[in-house]
C-alpha cells in the first residue's frame, strides 16, 4: 500500500493519501483524522450507507449509530458519531486502541456530554458496590442483570391474582401429561364415534391382524415406535376410554403418569372416563397454559419497558464503550476499506463471512446473500467468477446464501449442485451446495487454455450426442423388425406387392446415373483440392525456408485460437470490481473495490501437495520416457519430410488441365499437269495444338 503525501494546497485538515487496491484513497491512522471526519469531502469516501445487519461487526453499536432507525448507516450518521466522541473525549487516539473500557481521566469534564457519561458511569459502579476510576462494558452488562432480576422479584411480589393452578404445585406435571397424549385420546374417541356410527367398520377401526403378523417374527421390544401407531385401545359402541385395562402397551407409561398426576385427582376411584369428563380435565389444562402464558406475557413486557427506560438513563456509557471498542475498525470498512486489503485473518473486512472448500480450493472472499434477485441482475458486471451456495448449519439447521468469488487457479469441476463445505468466522461449519454460477474470466492463464477446453468439451458432446442417437437408431430399428416378425397383420400394401409378383409384373427399372449432371460437382470439388493443395504447399515452401519459421508457424496458430479469449481476459480482469455485489446487498458503494491478479491470488488459495516418493502399487503403467521421446521424433520427422516432398518433388495434387482442341487444315492440291516433271504431291499439314 503506498502513500502518498497531499501535494495540494487546501485549506482546511492536511489529509494524506494511499493507493488501496489500485485506487488513491485517503487515510484514516490517528485520533486527529477522526476528529476531522467531517470536513473530509464525500466524495471521497468508499461507502456511502451500509446495511446495520447481515455484517460480520456487533449489530447493537452500528443500531447506535443509526439514529434515524432506518436500518441504514449512512455518512452523515457516522460523522454525527465523530463530532460526539469530539464532546466527550480528552484524547481522540483511545480509539486507535480498540478497548471496551475507558478510565474517568479519558472523559471530559467541561462539556455536557462529558458530565452526562460520567454521572451514569459513577452510578452503574455505586449500584455494583464496586470501586475503581474506570469502567468497562462487562460492568454495564451486570449492571443490566443485576437490575432486570430486582424488576422480575418485584413483579412477582406485586402480583396478587386469585387464580388457583388446578392442581396446585403439580399443575405443571398435569400440563405435561395431558398433552402427551391428548392427540392420542382425541383419536380414540373419534374411533368410537365412527363405530357407533357403522357398526361394520369396526374392523377397520381397530388395529389390523396382518399389521401384528407382519412384525411378529421381530424384536417387539424394537419395535414401540410402529406399535404406538396402532389405536390407543380398541374402539367400543360405549366410548368409555380404559384407563388401565386393554390400552396399547406403547402408551401404557404414558397413560399411568396421566392417571396419578391427573384422573385419580379428578375421577377416583373410576377405570373408564366418558369424553366429556375427558374434556373437563383438557379445558382445565388449557385454561391454565393460558394464565401462565398471559402472566408471562405481562411480566416480560412490565420488565422491558422498565428495562428500556433505565437503559435510556445509562446509554451514553453503553455508547461510548461501544464507540471506543468498534469505532475505529467501522471507519477501516467505511471510509476506506483498509481491513479488506490487509490480508489479515485478524482484520478481515466486515461483510467477509467466513471461507468456501471446494474443488480443492479456499475461497477467502465470501459474502452473505441478502437478496438473491438484485445479485443476478447486478453481480455479473463484476468481472468476478462468482459462485453462489446454499448453506445449511449442521447444528440448529439455521440456512443462509453466500456468494464466493474465485480469483485464481482453473475452473476444474465447478458446476451447479456441487457440494461444499463452509466455514463462518466463528469456525461453525454447514453444508454447502452450488446454486449459480457467474462465469468470468479468473486469469489470463486460464484463459490461454479457454478455447481448448470449450473445443474438447464440444468434440466430447458431438460424440457423445452421435454415439447416443445411433444407439437409439439402432436399438428403434431392432424393435421394428421384432415388432414386424411377430406381427401377423398384412397390409394392403404388402398384398398388392404379392399380388403383382403373382401376376409376373416386373419392377420398375432404376434411373440411370447421369454424369453431366455431376459434372459441376466434381469440377467444383477438384478446384477445392487444388486450393487447398497450393495453400498446403505454400505452407510447406515457408516452413522449409528457415529451420524457425515451424516456431513461428506453432506460435501464430496459438495466438489465433488463444489471443482473443486472454485479451478479452486481460480487459476484464482490469475491471474486476467487488462494488456491483455489494451493492445489491444493499450497500452504497462510492468507489472502485477492484480486485486486480495480484490480491485475487490472495483470495484463494489452491492445494498443494508434496512430491511423492514411494511408487504406487496401483497406478497405471506409464510409458517410459525414452519412448516418448522416439514417437515425438518419428512424428516430426515424418511431418518434415512430408512437407520436404511436398515442397521439392511438388506433390500437391493439382486438376489435370484440359486438352486443347485439335485443328486440322487441309489444303485443296492445284491440278498436275500431266507434262511437269516437278508435280509436287499433295501433302497434310501436321496437327499441332493451337497455342
Amino acid at each position: 500500500m503506498a502513500k502518498i503525501k497531499n501535494l495540494l494546497s487546501k485549506q482546511g485538515y492536511d489529509w494524506k493519501f494511499s493507493t488501496v487496491g489500485g485506487v488513491t484513497r485517503v487515510n484514516i491512522e490517528d485520533g486527529q483524522d477522526i476528529a476531522h471526519l467531517d470536513e473530509l469531502d464525500q466524495k471521497l469516501w468508499t461507502v456511502l450507507s451500509c446495511p446495520v445487519k447481515g455484517l460480520e461487526f456487533d449489530e447493537r453499536t452500528l443500531t447506535m449509530m443509526d439514529t434515524d432507525k432506518d436500518g441504514k448507516l449512512r455518512a452523515n450518521e457516522v460523522i454525527a458519531a465523530s463530532k460526539w466522541l469530539r464532546k466527550v473525549l480528552t484524547d481522540m487516539d483511545y480509539l486507535t486502541e480498540g478497548r471496551d473500557s475507558i478510565p474517568f481521566s479519558s472523559i471530559k469534564q467541561d462539556t455536557d456530554e462529558g458530565k452526562q457519561v460520567l454521572e451514569a458511569a459513577r452510578m452503574i459502579l455505586g449500584k455494583l458496590d464496586v470501586k475503581k476510576e474506570e469502567i468497562s462494558l462487562a460492568d454495564v452488562k451486570a449492571y443490566m442483570d443485576v437490575y432486570e432480576e430486582k424488576c422480575r422479584a418485584e413483579y412477582t411480589a406485586a402480583e396478587g391474582e386469585p387464580y388457583e393452578p388446578p392442581y396446585g404445585e403439580g399443575s405443571d406435571d398435569a400440563e405435561a401429561a395431558v398433552n402427551a397424549v391428548r392427540a392420542k385420546v382425541a383419536d380414540w374417541f373419534m374411533r368410537c364415534k365412527l363405530a357407533q356410527f357403522d357398526e361394520e367398520a369396526m374392523p377397520a377401526l381397530d388395529v389390523q391382524v396382518e399389521k401384528i403378523a407382519a412384525i411378529s417374527d421381530k424384536n417387539l421390544g424394537d419395535s414401540v415406535a410402529e406399535i404406538a401407531d396402532y389405536p390407543l385401545a380398541r374402539p367400543t359402541k360405549e366410548g368409555l376410554l380404559p384407563l388401565a385395562k386393554t390400552i396399547n402397551p406403547a402408551w401404557q407409561g404414558a397413560m399411568a403418569t396421566l392417571r396419578s398426576a391427573v384422573l385419580d385427582k379428578e375421577y377416583p376411584g373410576k377405570e373408564a372416563i366418558s369424553e366429556d369428563e375427558w374434556n373437563a380435565v383438557v379445558a382445565k389444562i388449557d385454561a391454565y397454559t393460558a394464565w401462565k402464558a398471559a402472566g408471562e406475557t405481562a411480566m416480560n413486557e412490565a420488565i422491558a419497558e422498565q428495562l428500556a427506560g433505565h437503559a435510556a438513563a445509562i446509554e451514553p456509557v453503553e455508547r461510548l464503550l461501544r464507540y471506543c471498542r468498534d469505532f475505529f475498525t467501522l471507519l477501516h470498512n467505511y471510509v476506506v476499506f483498509r481491513d479488506f486489503y490487509k490480508r489479515d485473518e485478524k482484520f478481515l473486512a466486515v461483510f467477509q463471512a467466513g471461507k468456501l472448500f471446494i474443488d480443492q480450493r479456499q475461497c477467502d472472499l465470501c459474502i452473505k446473500v441478502t437478496d438473491m434477485g438484485k445479485q443476478m441482475a447486478s453481480a455479473g458486471k463484476s468481472g468476478i467468477y462468482l459462485i453462489y451456495c446454499h448453506c445449511v448449519a449442521k447444528s440448529g439447521g439455521a440456512q443462509m446464501d453466500i456468494v464466493a468469488a474465485l480469483t485464481d487457479g482453473e475452473i476444474g469441476g465447478l458446476h451447479e449442485g456441487k457440494n461444499a463445505i463452509f466455514y463462518d468466522r466463528q469456525g461453525n461449519d454447514w453444508d454447502a451446495t452450488v446454486t449459480k454460477i457467474v462465469d468470468n474470466p479468473i486469469s489470463v492463464r486460464q484463459a490461454f487454455l479457454s478455447p481448448y477446453r470449450k473445443f474438447g468439451n464440444w468434440v466430447t458432446d458431438k460424440i457423445t450426442k452421435s454415439a447416443e442417437e445411433k444407439e437409439s437408431k439402432q436399438f428403434e430399428e431392432m424393435t421394428t423388425k421384432a415388432d414386424t416378425a411377430t406381427t401377423k397383420i398384412t397390409t394392403k400394401a404388402e398384398m398388392d406387392a404379392v399380388k403383382d409378383a403373382a401376376k409376373g409384373n416386373e419392377p420398375k427399372p432404376a434411373a440411370p446415373f447421369d454424369i453431366a449432371k455431376f459434372a459441376g460437382i466434381f469440377a467444383a470439388i477438384g478446384l477445392a483440392f487444388g486450393a487447398i493443395g497450393a495453400a498446403l504447399g505454400m505452407l510447406g515452401s515457408f516452413v522449409v525456408a528457415k529451420w524457425y519459421n515451424v516456431l513461428l508457424l506453432v506460435g501464430a496458430v496459438v495466438v489465433l485460437i488463444s489471443g482473443p479469449s486472454m485479451l478479452l481476459a486481460w480487459l476484464k480482469l482490469r475491471k474486476r470490481n467487488l462494488g456491483p455485489v455489494l451493492n445489491a446487498n444493499g450497500w452504497a458503494i462510492n468507489s472502485n473495490v477492484k480486485i486486480n491478479t495480484t490480491f485475487g491470488a490472495t483470495l484463494t488459495s489452491m492445494a498443494k501437495y508434496p512430491k511423492i516418493v514411494a511408487a504406487d502399487p496401483f497406478a497405471e503403467k506409464k510409458m517410459p520416457w525414452w519412448q516418448k521421446c522416439l514417437i515425438w521424433i518419428a512424428i516430426l520427422a515424418v511431418l518434415f519430410l512430408l512437407v520436404f516432398r511436398l515442397t521439392q518433388h511438388r506433390w500437391v495434387w493439382q486438376p489435370k488441365p484440359e486438352e486443347p482442341a485439335v485443328v486440322e487444315v487441309v489444303e485443296e492440291a492445284a491440278p498436275v499437269a500431266e507434262e511437269a516433271p516437278d508435280a509436287v504431291e499433295a501433302t497434310a499439314i501436321e496437327e499441332a495444338p493451337a497455342e
